[in-house]
């Protein structure tokens, strides 16, 4: 997997050609409709720009939740969407029965692990660590206290293990469960807390400040490189691919690590290759 570190970047979507849109239909049928969650990152004015100047014209389309924006792409309001990872999307179609498929890698954003004013693991054995209790994201934590051998499970590889899977008698910490707002409260208060990338900012947290993270170059962050997503009927439409391509681009790689505040990973995956890992995911959901 080819990655390389970008400027910056969260998801999100903002303008059109012609402005921020609120969700709804088009009666222009060469209009392509993209669905996101965070319609205010400046990367979105630099992507509609560029569409625009690769002829084009593309409707942003926002949402306020993590599960519309897949219901609208499969009943056809939206053309694409781009607000999620491959295991949310994979959940996604094994909950639903949709067939949405991932069609462009854009980002992964690493997780991990903070200590109030601790610069390394040192000391940290016995220790309770504070982990978000969202079902996505409590499973990547785990599996970041696994990588950093702080947490040892019952049985090997799972991808989305929850604290039932931990052999406590082998670990060397303890997992608090906590809502994810609340893991920043922790870490003030000098618990070590697993923090997601979108609350880093919020609490005034630098990312700099990790005393260890998943690595992005590794098979387990797979699930968690974040795409574009369609229908499958869709999988190959010129328009969609080159739109997937245009993301690329250095102007919007340099607005996508300043909104996410140089966290953001670019990742350079094939259509195929994320097809490939769509289908893992999905058959470990069966």
């Amino acid at each position: 997997m080819k990655l390389h570190r970008v400027l910056a970047g969260t998801l999100a979507v903002t303008l059109t050609a012609t402005g921020l849109v609120a969700c709804g239909s088009n009666d222009d049928s060469d209009t392509i409709k993209i669905g996101t969650t965070d319609a205010n990152l400046r990367e979105w004015d630099v992507f509609t720009d560029l569409a625009e100047q690769n002829g084009i014209d593309l409707e942003v389309v926002a949402f306020s939740d993590y599960n519309t924006p897949n219901q609208a792409l499969a009943q056809g309001e939206i053309d694409i969407n781009k607000f999620q990872h491959i295991l949310f999307l994979s959940d996604y179609n094994a909950g639903s029965g949709d067939n949405l498929k991932a069609i462009g890698a854009t980002e992964i954003y690493p997780l991990a692990l903070f200590w109030k004013d601790h610069d390394s693991l040192a000391g940290i054995e016995g220790k309770k660590i504070a982990i978000p209790n969202d079902p996505t994201n409590q499973g990547r934590a785990i599996n970041v206290l696994v990588q950093a051998g702080l947490v040892t499970l019952k049985e090997d590889g799972l991808i989305n293990p929850s604290p039932a899977d931990i052999d406590q008698a082998k670990s060397k910490v303890e997992v608090t469960p906590v809502d994810a707002a609340q893991t920043t409260i922790a870490y003030g208060e000098g618990t070590p807390a697993v923090i997601n990338n979108s609350f880093l900012e919020r609490a005034g947290i630098d990312a700099g400040l990790a005393i260890f993270q998943d690595d992005p170059d590794t098979e387990q962050a797979e699930p968690y490189i974040n795409v574009f997503a369609t229908t499958e009927d869709r999988a190959t439409d010129p328009t969609l691919i080159k739109l997937t391509e245009l993301w690329k681009d250095p102007a919007v790689a340099e607005a996508v690590l300043e909104s996410s505040g140089g966290t953001a990973v670019a990742v350079d995956r094939t259509p195929e290759e994320l097809a490939k890992i769509q289908a893992r995911l999905e058959d470990a959901e069966k």
